[in-house]
């Protein structure tokens, strides 16, 4: 196969390639692994091997139907869940239903969810039906933050493919290809701060959007809370999260997370970077919190960040850093 746009995950592309020269690709994987790890990048590799028509390594990148998928307007190639919202039953049932039109185009129809992990019970169980009784024609590309989320029975009948952080090197290698010119010492800080996950060092480099920027703000102000010591404080600002979306909750603990492993890194008496503003937060939190205090709240806003990625409204997961950082 040919994997070369997938950045590292050297295991996981011998273990296609292997499976492609042995007896093909599978009808159904679930492509696991965190934001920005390359979940979309193996998805439209797949999906273009899949239909790929131009003969040797597929996919080819070249042939009508690649360009076609890499484009993203491939008739055959139909995605869900990329508008963020939970996945439903109504929507794996219509799902279903247009896995019975044969293809227009290629050979086969790809079916890419996003946000897998969303699919309540019975949304799972529509989809296992449709994994068990599909068309033969009809390939499924599950995309999740954590397989252990769907059920035992749809993960049974399809392959994992677990996608894993890129090394420093990598990212470096990577990130020079995508950003000619930009000087070594931005690349650097991009693959630093990502902690492998090429995702977030192309949002990093390109810049935050207003989202982003409200993201990093309300979580430079929970850690200053934080250090404050003032819990009143704390949990009026924990309550006001509660009527944010779950996205974009979960890009405050993201950000969060990124604060105090900076500041973690202060305690230990390392240089600060980043802009003025996040560098004076980390110092701040690191002059008046322990690095254990500091390494106990990196591990519950982490345990937050994984939980957003389910079926969990705002307010429990609101609550629940309330509680769990003013004890």
């Amino acid at each position: 196969m040919n994997l070369t746009r997938l950045a590292g995950n050297g295991p996981l592309k011998r273990q296609l390639e292997l499976e492609a020269a042995r007896h093909g690709l599978s009808h159904a994987y679930i492509l696991s692994g965190p934001a920005g790890s390359g979940r979309r990048t193996l998805a439209g590799l797949l999906a273009a091997a899949l239909v790929c028509e131009g003969g040797g390594d597929a996919p080819c990148l070249s042939c009508p139907h690649c360009r076609k998928v890499l484009a993203g307007i491939h008739p055959d190639v139909v995605r869900a869940g990329a508008d963020g919202r939970d996945l439903t039953v109504a929507q794996v049932r219509a799902l279903r239903a247009d896995a019975y039109i044969r293809p227009n185009e290629a050979g086969r129809k790809v079916y890419i969810l996003e946000n897998a992990q969303t699919m309540n019970d019975s949304a799972q169980n529509a989809m296992l039906k449709l994994l068990e009784e599909g068309p033969g024609y009809a390939a499924f590309l599950l995309l999740t933050d954590n397989a252990d989320a769907l059920l035992p029975t749809v993960r049974s009948r399809c392959q994992v493919l677990s996608l894993t952080p890129v090394t420093r090197r990598e990212a470096l290698d990577w990130l020079a290809v995508r950003f000619p010119g930009r000087p070594v010492a931005e690349l650097e800080a991009a693959a630093d701060r990502s902690e492998g996950l090429l995702g977030r060092a192309v949002s990093l480099l390109e810049g935050q959007a207003a989202g982003d920027a409200r993201a990093l703000d309300a979580a430079a102000e929970l850690v200053r809370r934080l250090a404050g010591g003032d819990e009143l404080a704390l949990a009026e600002h924990c309550a006001a999260l509660e009527k944010w979306e779950r996205d974009d909750l979960r890009a405050v603990l993201d950000e969060g997370v990124l604060l105090l492993r900076d500041a973690l890194a202060c305690a230990a008496g390392a240089l600060c970077e980043g802009d003025p503003a996040r560098r004076q937060t980390a110092e701040e939190a690191a002059r008046a919190l322990s690095p254990r205090a500091l390494m106990r709240a990196v591990g519950v806003l982490e345990r937050l960040r994984d939980a957003a990625g389910y079926n969990v409204g705002t307010g429990h997961l609101a609550g629940w850093l309330c509680a769990a950082l003013c004890t």
